[in-house]
C-alpha cells in the first residue's frame, strides 16, 4: 500500500523546490540579457575603435605609407586594444604592431570566417597567446573604402580585449548570487510565515467537527486540498450532507405521522358531526324553508330567517368539506394536459376576474406531454390556489400561471406549476403553517382548502410550497412527477 506523504513533508518539498526553481531561472534570464548586453556594448565599441582608427590612417592609407602606419599602429595599441593590423585589397598584411607583428596566427590573413555583417564587417570570439599569456579577445575586421570609390581598398582588424567584459560578467554573476541568497532567505522567512497559517484551517476543521458535534449538520468546513485536512473535510461533509437527508427524510415521515393522526382526529370528529349534526340541521333548515314560505311574515321576519338559512349553509359547507378532506378516495389517473386542466379551472372564475378587472399572464411551456393525473382532483387544487390570489389581489390586479418541466437523469423529470399574483402576500412565518387544516388568514374560510390541496398532490407524489418571489404578492409551487419515456 502507498503511502500518502504528510502534509508538513509535502509543504517542505513543494516550497523548495519552488523557490529552487524560481531563483534559479530569474538568475539564469538575468544573466543571459546581461551577458548578451556586455558583449553587444563590447562588440559595438570595437567597431567605433577600427573605424576611428580607419579614418585617422585613411591617407597613409592611400598612399601605402607603411612607416606611418606603423608609428600610428604603435601610439593606438595599448591593453585593451591588443593588436592592430591593416590588410591590402587582397588580403595581405601591410602594416601591424610590433607585439603581434611576428605571430603568424594574427597577421598571416585577412578575410575571417564569423559573422558576416551588412556592413561587410567579420566579428568572431578567439583566444590568442601573446608572449605566453592566453588572451580572450574579440576580433573584429572592417573593410576600408577611398572616398568617391566603391571598390574596398583595404581593410583593418584590431583585436579588441575582453577581459574587461570577463570581469563585468563575473561582478554581475557573484551580484545575482547576492540576489538569489537574498531571495531564498526572503523565501525561507515567508515559508515559515505559510506554515504558521497551516494552523488556521486545522482551527476550522476542529470548530467545523465541534459545531457538527452539536447538531448544525448544515455547517460545511470549506477546505479544499488533496491532504489529509482535505480528506477529512471531504469526508464530514459528505456524513453531514448525508446526516441532513436523514433528518429531512425523518421530518417527512414525522410530518406524514402527524397528518395521518390529525386527518384520523378530524375523521373521528367529522363522523359524530355528521351523525349528530347533520339530521337535526336537516330539520332546522326545512323548518326554516316552510316558515320562510309564509304569507304572513314581515320584511324584519324574513330577513332574520334569510340570515338563519345563511347560517345553516354555512355549517352544511363546513361539514362538506371537513367530510371531503378526511376521505382517501382513490385517484382515477388518466393523461391530461396540464394547460388544459389550468384553463378549465380558470373558466370558473370568468365573472370574478372580470369584474375586479384583473389581468391573467400565461406562460405555458410547449410541447409537453399529458401528465397521470386524477384531472378532478387536480382541478380542485388549482382552483383552490386560483381562488386564493383572486381573493388577495386588488381589483385590476395580477395573476401568473407558469407551466414547465425539468428533465430527471433517468429520462423522467418533474412538472413545474407555480401559480402567482400580487397581491397582500402571506408572512414568512405563516408559510408551513397555512397548509395544517383549520389554519387560515383570512377572516373567512375553514383553513381547509390548502391542507386538501397538499394532501391531493401529495398523493400524485408531487409537493406543494410557498416560494420567494420579487415584489408583493405570493407564488404557489406545485411540482408533480414526470413519468420516464415522457
Amino acid at each position: 500500500m502507498r503511502l500518502k506523504p504528510t502534509l508538513y513533508t509535502r509543504f517542505l518539498a513543494w516550497t523548495m523546490l519552488l523557490l529552487v526553481f524560481l531563483v534559479g531561472t530569474i538568475l539564469f534570464v538575468i544573466q543571459r540579457k546581461e551577458v548578451r548586453t556586455i558583449f553587444e556594448e563590447a562588440r559595438n565599441r570595437g567597431i567605433l575603435t577600427a573605424q576611428y582608427i580607419a579614418n585617422m590612417n585613411l591617407r597613409a592609407l592611400v598612399l601605402w605609407d607603411e612607416e606611418t602606419l606603423r608609428t600610428n599602429i604603435e601610439g593606438q595599441a595599448d591593453d585593451k586594444l591588443v593588436y592592430i593590423v591593416f590588410y591590402d585589397r587582397n588580403g595581405k598584411p601591410r602594416a601591424a604592431n610590433r607585439l603581434v607583428a611576428a605571430i603568424d596566427d594574427i597577421v598571416c590573413c585577412s578575410g575571417l570566417v564569423g559573422e558576416e555583417r551588412p556592413d561587410g564587417s567579420s566579428i568572431r570570439r578567439r583566444e590568442v597567446r601573446i608572449r605566453g599569456r592566453k588572451i580572450n579577445v574579440l576580433e573584429i575586421e572592417l573593410p576600408v573604402f577611398v572616398t568617391g570609390s566603391p571598390t574596398r581598398w583595404a581593410s583593418i582588424k584590431i583585436g579588441h580585449s575582453l577581459e574587461d567584459m570577463r570581469a563585468d560578467v563575473s561582478r554581475t554573476r557573484k551580484v545575482l548570487i547576492l540576489i538569489g541568497l537574498g531571495g531564498l532567505l526572503v523565501g525561507l522567512a515567508g515559508s515559515s510565515l505559510l506554515a504558521k497559517r497551516i494552523t488556521k484551517p486545522l482551527k476550522e476543521l476542529v470548530e467545523g467537527t465541534v459545531r457538527i458535534s452539536r447538531g448544525d449538520f448544515s455547517h460545511r468546513i470549506r477546505l479544499e486540498s488533496a491532504d489529509e485536512l482535505g480528506d477529512l473535510a471531504r469526508s464530514f461533509n459528505e456524513m453531514t450532507g448525508r446526516l441532513i437527508e436523514a433528518r429531512e427524510r425523518m421530518e417527512t415521515v414525522h410530518r406524514k405521522l402527524v397528518q395521518a393522526e390529525k386527518l384520523a382526529s378530524i375523521g373521528r370528529l367529522a363522523a359524530t358531526i355528521a351523525h349528530e349534526i347533520r339530521n337535526p340541521l336537516t330539520s332546522v333548515k326545512l323548518n326554516i324553508q316552510r316558515i320562510a314560505e309564509s304569507e304572513h311574515l314581515d320584511e324584519l321576519e324574513r330577513e332574520h330567517l334569510s340570515i338563519c338559512q345563511e347560517g345553516v349553509g354555512q355549517i352544511e359547507k363546513f361539514i362538506k368539506e371537513l367530510l371531503e378532506f378526511t376521505r382517501v378516495p382513490a385517484l382515477s389517473r388518466e393523461r391530461f394536459p396540464l394547460e388544459q386542466v389550468l384553463e378549465e379551472s380558470l373558466k370558473m372564475f370568468r365573472d370574478s376576474l372580470k369584474g375586479k378587472r384583473v389581468t391573467v399572464e400565461r406562460s405555458f411551456a410547449q410541447g409537453l406531454p399529458p401528465a397521470s393525473v386524477d384531472g378532478d382532483k387536480m382541478r380542485q387544487v388549482f382552483l383552490n390556489l386560483l381562488r386564493n390570489a383572486l381573493e388577495a389581489v386588488d381589483e385590476g390586479g395580477r395573476i401568473s400561471l407558469a407551466l414547465g418541466s425539468v428533465a430527471g437523469p433517468g429520462g423522467g423529470g418533474t412538472y413545474l406549476i407555480r401559480v402567482s399574483d400580487n397581491g397582500c402576500g402571506i408572512p414568512e412565518k405563516d408559510w408551513e403553517n397555512i397548509f395544517e387544516p383549520f389554519f387560515t388568514t383570512k377572516s373567512s374560510g375553514f383553513g381547509l382548502g390548502l391542507a386538501n390541496a397538499r394532501k391531493i398532490v401529495e398523493q400524485h407524489g408531487g409537493s406543494i410550497k410557498v416560494a420567494r418571489k420579487r415584489g408583493k404578492g405570493s407564488a404557489f409551487i406545485v411540482t408533480l412527477p414526470r413519468e420516464e419515456g415522457q
